[in-house]
């Protein structure tokens, strides 16, 4: 599918869960995004770590309405940790099966998204193994003058957002002189099509969720 419309049909299927409390509807969602986790062969450690991160906030979630409020309502209880699991897995299967780059020039181009804004996200995603490694020599360059950083530390981040306000304007002086205009309009030299295959399924899903959501109700 389109990855601007996946991530649409995504958004509205989060919210429509979000609004309307139904165990069947989530459940539905976590199979359905299990499945296709595994027809786009997942490595199965990171399978196993998108089902087991959210397993402690499922846990406070169960203890604390099913034990704590109010009337002691177990479905209300399953239905709510149904959801964070519905939101886990559906989101790890939009990040596995979607290129960064081919989201952000689909968005550019289908979603009409401004080339700024387009360009700027896929700096941002590039730009995160950097920053990663930047974090570390920040780091270690404290423990050789004794000064232990931690994770909370303000002047880590502080460190961290000087370097990367340097790199933001060596990129933007990169783009500016390989000829990027923000108001001049661009070629294109990959297209990315919306088909009539994509909207098919888009609706189909769509539209086959609703009764689960509406009608089926425990």
């Amino acid at each position: 599918m389109n990855p601007s419309l996946k991530l649409l049909l995504l958004c509205l299927l989060t919210i429509e869960i979000t609004i309307i409390p139904n165990l069947i509807a989530n459940l539905c969602l976590i199979v359905g995004s299990l499945i296709l986790l595994i027809i786009n062969h997942i490595n199965y450690k990171k399978l196993c770590y998108f089902t087991i991160v959210p397993l402690s906030a499922c846990i406070s979630v169960f203890f604390t309405i099913y034990f704590y409020a109010p009337g002691h309502n177990l479905t209300y209880a399953l239905t709510l940790i149904s959801r964070i699991y519905a939101f886990a897995l559906s989101g790890a299967y939009f990040a596995t099966s979607t290129d960064n780059y081919t989201l952000v020039k689909s968005l550019e181009q289908n979603a009409h998204l401004p080339s700024k804004f387009a360009y700027g996200s896929l700096a941002a995603f590039n730009l995160l193994p950097k920053i990663y490694e930047e974090v570390k020599r920040i780091r270690i360059a404290g423990q050789m003058r004794g000064l232990f950083l931690s994770f909370w530390s303000p002047k880590l981040y502080f460190k961290a957002i000087i370097s990367a306000m340097t790199w933001a304007d060596s990129l933007s002086q990169g783009m500016a002189s390989h000829g990027y205009r923000e108001e001049k309009s661009r070629s294109v030299i990959i297209s990315i099509l919306v088909t009539k295959k994509d909207w098919l399924l888009f609706f189909s899903i769509l539209l086959l969720f609703q009764p689960i959501l509406f009608i089926f109700h425990i």
